[in-house]
């Protein structure tokens, strides 16, 4: 084979491994399965008319979750969690068994947490300070 044969077939195997890469790193990868628990220990439990709402903390991070008290129906759910000086993260949507996990780092700042099932809900404030 001469060189130019050689140097084409590199060429080509070269364009065909930049072209895979870049498929590779532009795919979207698979969507990751949320959560259905949060991690660390739970550090408070906020019951409501409607349901409860659980707050856990571990290394910094508090995470939240709402359950209503009559699962299995699609009603209405909001779980909220503030760090102090921080935009909050909500999730809310009508689900059937929770809302969230919501996480947050809060570090050793103070959190707003929120919980809401249909027309039933908790706020406390300025707590795990």
């Amino acid at each position: 084979m001469d060189t130019g044969a050689i140097r084409r077939r590199l060429a080509v195997g070269l364009a065909l491994l930049t072209a895979s890469g870049l498929l590779a790193v532009a795919a979207p990868t698979e969507a990751q399965a949320a959560p259905t628990r949060c991690e660390g220990r739970k550090v408070k439990t906020y019951p409501f008319s409607t349901g409860t709402l659980y707050v856990y903390k571990k290394s910094g991070y508090v995470c939240a979750i709402t359950k209503p008290k009559d699962p299995g129906r699609k009603q209405w759910m909001m779980v909220s969690v503030q760090a102090r000086r921080a935009n909050a993260v909500v999730d809310e949507w009508y689900y059937s068994h929770r809302a969230g996990p919501v996480t947050v780092h809060a570090g050793q700042r103070c959190v707003w947490v929120k919980g809401r099932v249909g027309s039933g809900s908790v706020s406390k404030g300025w707590i795990l300070c």
